[in-house]
């Protein structure tokens, strides 16, 4: 009995710890909350509150895969044609936001997305900004692109790009509507607060060279005797000719296929072999028939545009089925499988140039 009343003792004293110990950590709760409030009057805040989330064990992107189908969409972006003129928008623009991340204007962190139409006869006025831009013709022909001074006629497929701080401006002389994918360093511009624009002092820039003249000058394996570039310089060619590309892809389409890329090229710099902007690297994907690449995850969250072909697209678990000219986004470190169901032509872009300038990307292989 008296061993009984011992251990009864005993647990009296041990509720009576655990009651001070709560007591106790309670006490340290109110004053550590008092003591935030304190400071952050002065602008401060408590770095051991908030680690985890700023130095994660990986990446943890907010963005979520999703995908756009232009089927869905095409009457959303032809209307916007009957609202207002290409020279009231100055660029008549629909912005892809990503799901989960609504009002910041972005796809993912760092990128912006969007679908732009010109109606036959209108111009889109020149202007020019530090932000990078390419263009993926998706839908119409008969409209043009002209990069300081040069012109290039825009087919569907064809990769162009407006490089940082070059006067652009668009036309179409066709009859028909054209829809291009619109990609740009945006988000990422404005996280440096580096954003510049400015006016073109015409409505369209003067022709100062012919068209094709880019092309020939630095696209041919061969460059201007005097002409000397860095690798952080923007490509002289502006204009990348789906023709050829589809051409090098059904080419290597021959050989075996990567297990997690099927047959994957990367676009680059002639002159240097480096991306042809600084920011954003750009890229074109053949899968064969039936084909399922392995997962895959790195961290430049990309953005893909199906040309040819359809397929799935596996992002983290969900899958998204892709037919011509849809697009769908891959954020970082979301792991990526692609399905296709007849032979498929895939272009993508994503921050990869700019994250391996920092020596931040990595890949993983699954």
């Amino acid at each position: 009995m008296n061993a009984q009343v011992q251990i009864d003792d005993q647990n009296v004293v041990d509720r009576n710890v655990d009651t001070h110990n709560v007591d106790t950590s309670n006490d340290t709760a109110r004053q550590r909350a008092a003591y935030y409030d304190r400071i952050s009057q002065s602008s401060l805040t408590p770095l051991w509150e908030v680690l985890g989330a700023l130095v994660p064990r990986q990446p943890n992107s907010p963005a979520v895969g999703a995908l756009w189908k232009y089927a869905d969409i095409r009457d959303y972006v032809m209307e916007a044609g009957r609202l207002i003129t290409a020279e009231e928008a100055e660029r008549r623009v629909l912005i892809l936001e990503n799901p989960a991340m609504r009002g910041n204007s972005s796809i993912t962190q760092t990128l912006y997305a969007g679908l732009q139409l010109i109606l036959p006869g209108e111009i889109a006025p020149a202007h020019r900004h530090t932000q990078s831009a390419l263009r993926l013709v998706l839908d119409g022909e008969g409209a043009y692109t002209a990069v300081d001074g040069e012109r290039t006629t825009m087919k569907r497929g064809d990769f162009i790009i407006t490089p940082a701080w070059t006067y652009h401006d668009h036309g179409n002389l066709g009859d028909t509507p054209v829809v291009w994918l619109d990609g740009l360093d945006i988000p990422l511009l404005r996280f440096f607060d580096a954003g510049f624009a400015e006016h073109g002092h015409t409505l369209a820039q003067s022709e100062l060279r012919p068209e094709g003249d880019a092309l020939a000058r630095y696209g041919n394996n061969m460059l201007p005797m005097d002409f000397q570039q860095t690798s952080a310089q923007p490509t002289k060619v502006f204009v990348y000719p789906f023709a050829r590309t589809r051409e090098s892809l059904l080419s290597i389409a021959r050989t075996a296929a990567d297990p997690h890329m099927g047959h994957k090229l990367r676009f680059v710099n002639p002159a240097t072999g480096a991306s042809p902007m600084p920011t954003m690297g750009a890229f074109a994907q053949h899968l064969p028939a039936g084909f399922e690449t392995q997962p895959y995850r790195s961290t430049d969250g990309t953005v893909y545009a199906c040309l040819e072909g359809e397929g799935v697209a596996e992002i983290n678990g969900e899958a998204f089925a892709f037919q011509p000219n849809d697009v769908f986004v891959v954020p970082s470190w979301h792991t990526l499988r692609l399905q296709s169901r007849q032979d498929t032509i895939l272009f993508s872009y994503s921050d990869r140039p700019a994250q391996q300038s920092l020596g931040l990307w990595r890949e993983q292989k699954l």
